[in-house]
């Protein structure tokens, strides 16, 4: 069943008669805060009503300042906004939640889809495309590369494209993705990762939904691991649901939440086996890229000399670029839950691909220990990218993994 999701804008009102429903405190705990989502549990509150709008308000210094909010409703509805601005450990913000009548729209996320890709922008800047359709690989190349279901391009915020799609050296390589390479159903080996074999590939099945506001946007799209060695027609092996989601920060980078989460719906369920390529999340860099110009550098100090098989909390990849800044980059994040937390990476050398030394990143939970996945169980990875230009230093990742990780605290007031 698709989520029922509404946003809620607001700027200024006047002579609005208002309901107020809660007023809560965020508590930074021990970490400093910069421009961070936080969502709050509202399943107390009667929302089945037409008798207004939801509505944010910061209280600072005795006056109520209007904070953009976004309701996602389902199972147990969330309250999402963002504490802008730098907020230092300790300290805690006061917010008031209401009821009005009126309210004037602000600034959106914006999707735009199309034929091909699902696009999200941002004041007509590109964040990034996913690819719904089937994408054939260069003439002359064998089909069976063919492949739909990635991001492709993944944009920094002054316009430099950062993901690569179908390099000669890797056809079958799709710029931001996570096929499953060594897996065994009933004893038979299927590579979903490399499509010369034709053992097997992930295609796009269908949107679940579609959401745009002022805090997120973004989507949740059904995605089928298809089974081609399986007795008589092929199978789905695995149904998974990626859930791409673009936060509205208003400083100049993007914060962008990549989950993903997977079944089986076959009685022997599937067996993911340790490798060092698979699942996770994995991007390949633009051809920009290569030894001389790109560096990488994980939250224990390794680099790409030592990286790779190493394991992290989090990852900054970055590398030439066009803009002004002459850098962009990615910083990829981990959560705790994720399997084998810190998780295995893999990196490629410096002698990657011959002497060019080209970028591949991978967040790999099955590196070093085999996964079996059961019929009728929810599996899920989630990750988070900090896409910038210029230079993003280890203070600041590691701000933004504390942020991810252990988001600042909310205390409803009774």
């Amino acid at each position: 069943m698709k989520p029922f999701i509404l946003s809620f804008l607001l700027l200024t009102f006047f002579g609005v008669q208002s309901q107020e429903l809660l007023r809560f405190e965020v508590d930074a705990g021990v970490f400093d805060r910069q421009d961070c989502p936080v969502s709050l549990a509202i399943d107390q509150i009667n929302l089945n009503t037409d008798d207004g709008t939801l509505l944010l308000f910061e209280l600072v210094k005795g006056k109520e300042d209007p904070v953009s909010c976004q309701l996602e409703s389902g199972h147990s509805p969330r309250l999402w906004f963002v504490l802008s601005g730098k907020t230092k450990k300790r300290e805690k913000r006061e917010f008031i939640l209401k009821k009005e009548k009126y309210s004037t729209p602000s600034e959106k996320i914006k999707i735009q889809k199309d034929y091909r890709d699902l696009k999200l922008e941002k004041n007509g800047n590109p964040i990034l495309s996913y690819r719904h359709a089937i994408t054939y690989p260069p003439d002359g190349v064998n089909p069976i590369y063919k492949r739909s279901g990635f991001v492709h391009p993944l944009v920094s915020p002054g316009g430099e494209v950062l993901t690569r799609i179908q390099a000669p050296d890797h056809y079958h390589h799709y710029g931001i993705w996570g096929p499953w390479t060594e897996t065994h159903i009933n004893g038979r080996m299927v590579d979903f990762w490399n499509l010369s074999k034709g053992e097997g590939t992930v295609q796009f099945a269908g949107f679940l939904s579609e959401v745009e506001g002022t805090v997120f946007s973004g989507f949740k799209a059904l995605q089928q691991h298809i089974d081609f060695g399986a007795k008589g027609a092929d199978q789905i092996a695995l149904n998974e649901v990626l859930d791409v989601r673009a936060w509205n920060t208003p400083n100049n980078r993007w914060l962008i939440d990549y989950t993903t989460t997977f079944n089986c719906p076959l009685d022997s369920g599937i067996l993911f086996d340790a490798y060092r390529y698979g699942g996770g999340i994995g991007f390949r860099a633009t051809e920009k890229w290569h030894k001389d110009n790109c560096t990488v550098l994980t939250s224990e100090g390794k680099t790409r000399v030592d990286a790779d098989g190493s394991n992290a909390r989090w990852c900054l990849v970055e590398g030439e670029s066009s803009t002004p800044e002459g850098r962009s980059g990615i910083l990829f994040l981990s959560y705790p839950a994720n399997r084998m937390h810190p998780e295995p990476m893999r990196v490629w050398p410096l002698d990657a691909n011959g002497k060019r030394g080209d970028m591949y990143f991978e967040f790999c939970p099955i590196r070093n220990k085999e996964w079996k996945i059961q019929k009728g169980s929810d599996y899920a990875l989630r990750y988070r990218m900090v896409v910038f230009d210029g230079k993003l230093t280890t203070e600041e990742a590691e701000m933004y993994w504390q942020e991810f990780a252990n988001p600042p605290r909310v205390i409803i007031e009774n």
